[in-house]
């Protein structure tokens, strides 16, 4: 059971119900520079006021009890009245500079907030919200810079009858943490716009979806490439145009080569029209040729790709069958000529190798061992992780942490999204529209979007080491616009997507946006 049940606690609640936590009494904690009791072993179970902590606000809705991250035990915040309690610790005589608050956390949901904090260090609060996750711990990080020697931690819940949070096992370190990737696929634009398609911001105006997404907080687009599509776009030409833009504003580049005609994932590799009937030997010249091509184009215009994946959700290889994991020693070869590629157009670009496995831990690893025992060239993994297929935050974080170890290298979400209605703009049926498809915790509103895409960013900011690059998040601009479907064959075939872009039914920004703010 993760939920803590203190039926009796709850008739011990103070009469300060609902008021809300806007200042801290006298601090009675004992000063300290570092944590005192930061894994809540000191008194064991049923400690009303942990060792070491203060609490204000409802306090008989926090206390100790058994069931640790770490040891045995760990602070809990329930009561079955609604209510609204902080548990803090206060720190003085620290060396002034940046620091990192790191603690494992739990949570039911449906708080009106559960986060951690960090204040009265010197400058703004800093926090960050607890994920929902009822059956696995996650670690979440909050950075702050101290400029007044003291800082005070912070746990809060402003909470509904019922709801819960663990939180154990927590460290106060000098270290930075952050996200050097806060992007989006924004592959789709050119044939919205082409086809008709309106950005507008959140008030209304039109707008350019760059600079919107810019705006926001974007700082990294990312576009597939085509080899050969029936409809003109996701190609070469296409590619360069779109860099173009996304460089004038001033953000960076990931190129994502499909090696197809269509759509490559897990479950189609399909070789583009023009390689079809090539031998082996053959492909892996295609592949490096195709890939230099497209590279050194942009860095002639002057829109130098700052990262590129070799290969789009390859968990069962490219060009199959030739390229196919059944065969690892050909697969490798055309990984290494992609690689090769990139690197004689410039050497210092980044190279990611990309899964759709973001919660399989196994997976990650039997793919990547397999990689790496066959000699692939590599510089940084990419995940796909949708959270309605790829398993729960707490998989996927063990997955994350377990590559960027394991590999040595920085670990990224290449892809993931979440709906913010379930209804369709077209007559096309979405992929995600059914509420029992949902992430629990996590509704499909423009607050659950949000609060998912902080989520998945607070996972790989807490990546150990600061192997955590940051997050793309899937076709932030692929709204319904007629013609604008997902089969490049067919004008027809509608769009399943546009209740997770990052624009609304009326083309208005998304208030999830914020999400790009991510420190």
């Amino acid at each position: 059971m993760f939920h803590p049940r203190r039926t009796l606690r709850a008739l011990l609640l103070p009469l300060t119900a609902g008021l809300a936590l806007t200042a801290l009494p006298a601090q009675t904690a004992q000063a300290a520079a570092t944590l005192t009791n930061a894994g809540f072993e000191a008194d064991g179970a049923g400690a009303a006021v942990p060792a070491g902590w203060s609490e204000y606000g409802d306090t008989g809705a926090s206390f100790t009890e058994s069931g640790g991250h770490g040891g045995s035990h760990r602070l809990s915040h329930w009561s079955s009245a609604a209510y609204k309690v902080e548990t803090y610790q206060y720190l003085s005589g620290l060396t002034n500079g940046a620091y990192k608050l790191t603690a494992w956390v739990r949570s039911g949901g449906g708080q009106k907030s559960a986060y951690l904090a960090l204040k009265n260090c010197g400058g703004a609060e800093q926090r960050t919200d607890l994920p929902v996750s009822a059956s696995g711990w996650i670690r979440i990080v909050v950075p702050v810079k101290v400029t007044n020697n003291q800082c005070t931690v912070s746990v809060n819940s402003d909470a509904n009858a019922g709801n819960w949070i663990n939180v154990d096992d927590l460290t106060f370190t000098s270290g930075t943490s952050g996200l050097a990737i806060k992007g989006a696929d924004i592959s789709s634009l050119a044939k919205s716009e082409a086809k008709g398609g309106v950005y507008r911001t959140a008030s209304g105006t039109t707008a350019d979806p760059v600079a919107v997404l810019k705006n926001a907080g974007m700082n990294y687009a990312r576009l597939k490439v085509w080899v050969n599509p029936a409809d003109g776009y996701n190609d070469k030409a296409r590619v360069l145009a779109t860099a173009k833009r996304v460089k004038a504003a001033g953000q960076k580049l990931l190129v994502d080569f499909h090696y197809s005609d269509i759509w490559a994932d897990p479950g189609a590799q399909s070789k583009p029209s023009a390689w079809a009937g090539h031998s082996y030997s053959r492909l892996r010249t295609d592949v490096y040729h195709h890939t230099y091509d497209v590279l050194n184009a942009l860095k002639a215009q002057g829109t130098t790709a700052d990262m590129v994946q070799v290969g789009n959700e390859i968990n069962g290889g490219m060009l199959w069958s030739e390229g196919s994991t059944d065969n690892w020693g050909r697969l490798a070869g055309l990984l290494n000529s992609g690689y090769d590629a990139v690197k004689a157009v410039n050497s210092s670009t980044p190279v990611a190798l990309h899964l759709a496995k973001g919660g399989d831990l196994a997976g990650t690893r039997w793919w990547f061992d397999s990689a790496v025992a066959n000699g692939v060239k590599f510089d940084a993994v990419g995940l796909s992780y949708y959270g309605y297929w790829h398993g729960t935050l707490a998989d996927f974080q063990t997955t994350l942490d377990d590559a960027a170890s394991r590999y040595g290298k920085p670990v990224f979400v290449a892809e993931t999204a979440y709906p913010f209605r379930l209804d369709s703009d077209d007559a096309h049926e979405n992929i995600i529209d059914l509420p029992g498809e949902l992430v629990s915790g996590y509704p499909a509103t423009a607050a659950g979007q949000l609060a998912w895409m902080n989520s998945v960013a607070d996972i790989v900011e807490a990546v150990p080491n600061g192997r955590g690059l940051g997050v793309f998040y899937w076709e932030a601009t692929w709204t319904a616009v007629d013609g604008n479907g997902w089969d490049p064959a067919d004008a027809a075939s509608g769009n399943g997507w546009e209740n997770q872009a990052l624009f609304g039914y009326d083309d208005r920004a998304l208030s999830s946006m914020a999400w790009f703010g991510h420190r």
